[in-house]
């Protein structure tokens, strides 16, 4: 039974995802919520017969009901806790050698660290945060005196503004959480290029980290070929093909901020700008302008904003991945390649496949699959955690 007078019971045969090892008990699982937890409070989790299956956050708001710290019944949760999580975490990045490379990474990614709802990111002397669930936004105190004791941090910044904080019944939080806040335009390094990255209002905690190894793959490929970025940002995909002697590279973003911001990162890597074309345009428009008019290109990178935040919208998303998939189908020279992503959670990589292969029907093209693309490893999977698997992606080549 449970140690608490709060606990949370399951219905009669809905424990098996629990057993398993999944984090998340939804409400529908529910039989009896006992002892008026608050949101974000621990809270037992017992089966229909009372047998002790797991510790968790409760969450008043959200479908996902109580999301599990530990399957471990004699570990309480508590300080002690979140400094074992938090040390392991570090420890594993700092396994990867990714300092090498790099000198920012996902230090914390949510439940495969253990840790749901909680996203850290490190930039430089710099930490960028998230607390997207009841039981992070519970513990944030503890967190983030926990993260004040890591080696070379002057600063930790919250960016908690994600539409998951909101379905938990959360405000959205932006702020200076210790230390010193991070410049307008902090300077990190990756892969042989300086790049400025915005802490403060950039997308996400500031920089899209998870595609770290795709970029630099995507530098290679590009060698003395004529590249379009869709979607660019601040530029990662483009920059690296410059790096690696692309012939030439166009930047497509619908923001004109983003486009300012790939011009800095050029002019700060000293990158050939003679061989680069900046358009501000909605990407499925000017998809169709390049059909229209004939324009060609040797590899297309395809990296579109989140379609379905939630499977209710994976429908129109998965219309959204074929239509933009079919356009840039079209543009490509023979043996052309085409680096296409998702990032919607919903999204998996067999659906994911199966969008982009009717694409490919529809464009009556001969592709090849060359490569499949996943998150780099400072954004672990976790076998019991399927969701997690959010980024995937294909590199085409048309015959």
């Amino acid at each position: 039974m449970s140690t608490f007078g709060k606990y949370l019971q399951l219905k009669p045969g809905r424990e098996h995802s629990v057993l398993q090892r999944h984090p998340w008990i939804f409400s529908g699982a529910v039989a009896k919520v006992a002892g008026e937890p608050m949101s974000g409070e621990t809270m037992d989790v017992l089966a229909a017969d009372g047998k002790w299956l797991a510790r968790g956050a409760f969450s008043a708001s959200s479908q996902i009901c109580c999301r599990i710290w530990t399957f471990r019944q004699e570990e309480a949760v508590d300080t002690d806790f979140f400094q074992r999580r938090l040390r392991a975490a570090w420890e594993y990045r700092q396994s990867l050698s990714l300092r090498e490379i790099t000198d920012s990474w996902r230090l914390v990614h949510g439940e495969a660290d253990g840790l749901p709802g909680c996203v850290i990111d490190k930039f430089g002397p710099f930490l960028s945060c998230q607390f997207l669930s009841a039981g992070a936004e519970y513990w944030r105190k503890t967190i983030v005196g926990l993260l004040q004791e890591l080696p070379d941090i002057h600063g930790i910044y919250e960016r908690s503004e994600a539409e998951a904080r909101i379905r938990e019944g959360l405000e959205p939080r932006t702020g200076l959480l210790w230390g010193e806040k991070p410049p307008e335009r902090l300077i990190i390094r990756e892969n042989g290029l300086k790049l400025s990255v915005n802490l403060i209002s950039g997308h996400k905690t500031g920089y899209y980290l998870d595609q770290r190894a795709n970029r630099r793959l995507a530098g290679e490929i590009a060698f003395e070929k004529e590249v379009l970025d869709c979607c660019c940002y601040s530029g990662g995909f483009g920059l690296q093909a410059l790096r690696h002697q692309a012939s030439k590279v166009t930047f497509l973003d619908s923001s004109e901020e983003s486009l300012e911001l790939v011009k800095d990162n050029l002019s700060r890597n000293d990158l050939p700008a003679e061989r680069t074309e900046y358009l501000k345009a909605d990407v499925f428009v000017q998809l169709r302008r390049f059909r229209d008019s004939g324009r060609k290109f040797d590899v297309i990178i395809l990296d579109p904003p989140k379609f379905a935040e939630t499977r209710s919208r994976l429908a129109g998303a998965c219309r959204g991945y074929k239509d933009i998939n079919l356009l840039a189908l079209k543009l490509l020279r023979p043996k052309g390649h085409l680096l296409t992503f998702s990032c919607s959670a919903a999204m998996t990589p067999e659906l994911f496949r199966k969008v982009v292969g009717g694409a490919v029907q529809d464009s009556n093209r001969r592709t090849r699959v060359c490569r499949q693309f996943s998150q780099d490893a400072d954004h672990p999977l976790s076998l019991q955690f399927p969701e997690g698997d959010y980024l995937t992606g294909l590199e085409l080549v048309v015959e």
